[in-house]
């Protein structure tokens, strides 16, 4: 009986020392980012009203709106020249083909066939295929040798390669492919040398590939504007365009010749082909422009220094069959962080308890393009990248992942805390340690982490600066980039103490004494 009296009074000295060490103030302001004020804003910012919040797509143009009003709201600055926006000049240069037939049969972009390729647009025209089989140039196989390919098209099975009766490969001897089956890119430049016109390539993947990524695959580049051409001039030398095509497509064409792709993968042979091909494509080039969405709560005596709160906005839209990704958690979950926490720190500043260092909170745009708007920003600046102290990015932190799904879901993943600054890492952990009590999960700080996650939000612009960042995640599911991604499926409590966690951290580096010592490169 003593020793459970003995363990119950460490137990209550244990939690009266924790409730010394927690700071009152912050715990106030902390309490008031609640699950009913993010619910209500992830509801509508995933409504079909705002259709995914697509780049270049009015649900992306009403979303940047949307931040911009909530800002206002809180009372934050408009720092962009009296703006909340800083636009981007943006350009998609996407794979456009008007016309593409086979012996006079139609076939679509996107469904029947995917393109890649930079000509502009031109118009094809051939009376024949030539059929090169694997299209491996090797001293043990060579399925170009007295082949001229020059400005002919050319159909290839891009996949494989040829084998003897004992299924081992004829080019390395046992069962271990060659680097023209494990780089399969590898055969389509090497034919590419030889200058043909068109490249039809057959991978029994295309379907698969085409009904995954759907209307996506045709969607084509999005790139910053450097105010250059981004289509080609029709005179540069240009690698051939692949079409990656069917079965249905391939083997209608190989038909002619009472053969298919598999009867030509036993017995590899090249041939000519009649075959009639009209074709018009090639690259168009759109500008637009779309906001990252900027609010800053000015601090007091430190207040030159910026620390940033960010998350991307945009997601993957609206596709033009009509389907929507909502992008619950990536990353409505991540602006919802942000907004939620302007709006508690901006109350802390009416009530006289405002930062020492100024607070920018940044909605970015067009992450899922390329972390083009957090480029923008690094690039061009409104505060200088020498006086900011920090970047806490928030980008999915809604859901459960995959690996704590059948454990504890009260956990965090935090990257790349430690990587230029031991202190960041310090004051995420005591915060951490003291108010919202998760594990934190470092695999992603592993730097042999294959997924390299650390680079793949905007917080690396930042930090390719010399400036510490972390990235606040929490980790992959199925329905990552689908239009699965609903709000039905957030796990509001765990989004509500993921947001605490920044909250705490930043209220920590805002309104200590020195900025953050930049002392380690864990890169």
């Amino acid at each position: 009986m003593l020793k459970n009296w003995i363990k119950v009074f460490i137990l209550l000295q244990a939690l009266h020392s924790c409730a010394v060490a927690q700071d009152p103030v912050q715990r106030k302001y902390a309490d008031l980012l609640t699950e009913e004020s993010a619910k209500q804003h992830l509801t509508l910012l995933t409504s079909p009203a705002f259709e995914g919040r697509g780049t270049g797509q009015k649900g992306g143009e009403k979303a940047a709106q949307y931040l911009a009003e909530q800002f206002k709201s809180f009372g934050l600055k408009a720092p962009v020249n009296g703006s909340y926006f800083q636009p981007l000049k943006l350009v998609r240069s996407s794979y456009l083909v008007k016309t593409f037939t086979l012996d006079g049969k139609s076939y679509q972009n996107g469904k029947d066939f995917y393109v890649q390729g930079d000509n502009p647009l031109t118009d094809f025209s051939a009376s024949e295929v030539v059929c090169v089989a694997f299209g491996i140039q090797d001293a043990k196989h060579d399925d170009l040798k007295g082949i001229d390919v020059r400005d002919k098209v050319v159909l290839v099975i891009n996949e494989d390669e040829p084998t003897d009766a004992n299924g081992n490969s004829v080019l390395t001897g046992t069962t271990k492919k060659s680097e023209w089956s494990t780089s399969r890119l590898k055969r389509l430049q090497e034919l590419a040398k030889h200058n043909p016109k068109m490249i039809l390539a057959y991978s029994s993947a295309v379907p698969q590939m085409i009904e995954r990524f759907g209307n996506r695959i045709t969607a084509g580049r999005f790139a910053l504007d450097s105010n250059k051409d981004a289509v080609p001039e029709k005179n540069a030398a240009q690698m051939a365009p692949v079409v990656n095509i069917s079965p249905e497509i391939a083997n209608s064409i190989l038909a002619k010749k009472q053969t298919n792709v598999e009867a030509l993968k036993k017995k590899p042979s090249s041939f000519r082909v009649p075959t009639k091909l009209l074709a018009n494509m090639g690259v168009s080039k759109q500008n637009f422009s779309d906001p990252n969405v900027l609010g800053l709560l000015e601090g007091t005596d430190l207040k030159n220094e910026i620390v940033v709160i960010s998350g991307h906005y945009d997601h993957d839209g609206i596709l033009p069959d009509g389907t929507i990704y909502p992008g619950a958690d990536d990353n409505g979950s991540g602006t919802v962080g942000v907004l939620e926490l302007a709006k508690v720190f901006s109350q802390a500043k009416k009530d006289g308890k405002g930062p020492r260092r100024s607070i920018l909170f940044i909605g970015f745009a067009a992450e899922e393009k390329g972390l083009l708007g957090s480029q923008f920003y690094s690039e061009n600046p409104i505060f200088p990248l020498s006086n900011t102290v920090t970047c806490l990015n928030m980008d999915m932190i809604g859901r459960i992942d995959d690996k704590h799904l059948n454990g504890d879901h009260n956990y965090i993943h935090v990257i790349g805390s430690d990587k230029l600054s031991s202190e960041l890492y310090q004051i995420n952990k005591k915060s951490n340690d003291l108010y919202t009590k998760m594990e934190i999960d470092y695999m992603y700080d592993d730097p042999k982490d294959p997924m390299r996650i650390y680079y793949r939000s905007d917080q690396y612009n930042f930090a390719k600066h010399g400036i510490p960042v972390t990235f606040y995640f929490s980790g992959l599911h199925p329905h990552y980039h689908t239009p699965d991604d609903t709000v039905d499926k957030i796990d509001f409590p765990m989004m509500v103490k993921r947001e605490k966690l920044v909250f705490h951290t930043a209220w920590e580096v805002a309104n200590r004494e020195d900025r953050l010592a930049v002392d380690s490169n864990k890169e």
